[in-house]
């Protein structure tokens, strides 16, 4: 098998895994808060604990990952987590069906998930820039971002469906099971990804290796902004969304299956914005398609503040989701791309674990924030508030000059590096 061939085969089988892996994942779309809801009766304050504090500790749990599966084999590491995920998950049901499921055991299993997500989605990453021919990176990540919009578009509906047939727990085995499929279809990946060179022959880790990826996302001129906007929009966006099921679903009375249409069809635009990706920089340019499609999916969540009651809200949320949505789904393989294009091969896992590391924290943060303003202004307001200063963000993606001079001296440096 030549190496064309071998490594569209061995992508062929990360597609699988991280399309059955993403679609068991959206499938089982807030089951914890669900399962805390439905089984434990729980309250808001113990629903929200879950919400927020276990994404955000795996967040930081995740953090001394990074630097330790740096120079190990990625596909190891991706099967692993796999494993441990299936693992805890099924904990769930076993202890349900014990009568001994607590809401501390969810929030233990939500931290450890949300860990494991972070060092699965690095390793993917570094897997993807050590198997896939550079010329074909923007064809691999719009390929991985079609499955996302796709499982997000399927997955939450038929989980629901799932939830009402067969019980809470349900869609938590579901979850389980597709991790177990992922890790069958990268062990049938066979071998091929290299474990990288130490380029220094210290054995042990140090604190200060923890802080390796932020410094170098700090320190390029080029994934700096990308870091600050990327981060910021997707934690204004989620900030913003629990307050709009609270005024859809609240004040303005929508059904809560008309809250997930309005948020399922919209996913169509996901596929149509990955698949126009690639044509789009063969025509403008990464940079161009970069500004433009950064900017246009920071300009649509300020009409959210509009919804109104009845059939013309809901078109109203469908129409704004899917502008969003599409112009997300253009930006982010080209955004992935282009990350990947300026790091090194030894410094990407830290890189993408800095990187989702801090995303998930700052979600966590700008919800509760959010949270505290809507208590205080209303839900509209609060969603108003986050939708105007969205825009801002796009200042960010603004070119800057000498820019070309810059890279290059970062490339001089990740080259003594």
């Amino acid at each position: 098998m030549d190496g064309r061939r071998s490594a569209a085969w061995r992508f062929g089988w990360l597609w699988t895994a991280y399309g059955v892996s993403t679609f068991g994942t959206r499938f089982a779309f807030d089951a914890f808060a669900l399962v805390a809801l439905l089984v434990l009766h729980a309250g808001p304050a113990e629903v929200s604990l879950l919400a927020a504090v276990g994404p955000a500790v795996g967040a930081v749990l995740s953090v001394p990952l990074g630097p330790w599966v740096e120079y190990r084999r990625k596909r190891p590491v991706m099967i692993a987590t796999d494993l441990v995920r299936c693992a805890v998950l099924l904990s769930v049901p076993l202890a349900y069906a014990l009568d001994a499921l607590t809401v501390a055991q969810l929030l233990v299993v939500s931290v450890t998930v949300a860990a494991a997500d972070i060092t699965f989605q690095a390793a993917v990453g570094a897997y993807v820039k050590d198997v896939v021919p550079g010329e074909e990176l923007l064809r691999a990540n719009g390929r991985l971002e079609s499955t996302t919009w796709t499982a997000t578009m399927l997955g939450p509906p038929l989980g629901g469906a799932a939830i009402g047939w067969f019980g809470p727990v349900t869609t938590v085995v579901a979850d389980a099971v597709s991790y177990l499929l992922s890790a069958g279809a990268l062990g049938a990946a066979g071998g091929g990804d290299r474990r990288p060179e130490r380029p220094d022959p210290r054995p042990r880790l140090r604190a200060g290796d923890l802080l390796d990826g932020w410094r170098y996302i700090l320190r390029s001129r080029e994934l700096r902004p990308l870091f600050l906007n990327t981060v910021l929009v997707n934690g204004l966006i989620m900030a913003s969304s629990p307050l709009l099921v609270v005024l859809m679903v609240g004040p303005l009375g929508f059904a809560p299956w008309q809250y997930g249409l309005a948020f399922a069809v919209p996913c169509v635009g996901g596929l149509v914005g990955s698949r126009l990706s690639r044509r789009l920089v063969a025509r403008f340019g990464a940079r161009r398609v970069l500004g433009v499609a950064g900017t246009l999916r920071a300009c649509w969540s300020v009409g959210l503040a509009f919804v109104g009651p009845g059939a013309a809200g809901l078109i109203l949320v469908i129409v704004i989701e899917f502008g969003l949505i599409t112009s997300m789904g253009v930006f982010n393989p080209v955004f992935a791309t282009r990350r990947l294009e300026r790091t090194p091969a030894d410094r990407v896992v830290r890189t993408l674990s800095a990187w989702s590391a801090t995303g998930k924290a700052s979600v966590a943060v700008l919800t509760a924030l959010w949270g505290l303003l809507a208590s205080v202004t209303g839900p509209r307001t609060a969603v108003a508030v986050a939708g105007a200063l969205l825009p801002a963000t796009a200042l960010l993606l603004l070119p800057r000059r000498r820019e070309e001079a810059h890279q290059e001296l970062d490339r001089e440096a990740q080259a003594k590096a």
